[in-house]
């Protein structure tokens, strides 16, 4: 059945199905509602940061872009897991490279975060 819908209605529906993808999210996935907190805080941290606007983009992306992982990784698993329990050499794989991709957006994050700002978070702490 298609779905006709354009215009105001279509951009409407579209939110509300983007909302119910980040309570999903947020209500069945710790990792996702541990890397929302800390992106709470880093985004609060890029604000109070005395950086530049590219600077503050570019660290706040970096958080952003773990966030956008998680969630197409908790999607895959939650595919490979509808699809049944029992073993399979690929739903394993499946699942081992979206954990892949979280970690390298996490290591992306961390050396934005080091190289745009390391200095001056080492002087605020020490």
């Amino acid at each position: 059945m298609a779905n006709n819908t354009t215009g105001l209605t279509r951009i409407i529906k579209a939110a509300g199905y983007s909302w119910k993808g980040f309570r999903a999210a947020w209500i069945n996935e710790a990792a996702f509602r541990q890397e929302g907190v800390a992106a709470i805080v880093a985004v609060a941290v890029a604000c109070w940061l005395d950086v530049d606007a590219i600077t503050r983009v570019l660290l706040i992306g970096s958080v952003l872009l773990v966030m956008i992982v998680e969630i197409l990784n908790s999607a895959i698993e939650a595919v490979v897991d509808r699809i049944g329990s029992d073993f399979h050499e690929l739903s394993g794989r499946a699942k081992d490279m979206g954990s892949a991709a979280v970690l390298l957006a996490i290591i992306i994050a961390l050396i934005t975060w080091e190289r745009c700002c390391g200095a001056i978070i080492t002087n605020v702490l020490l």
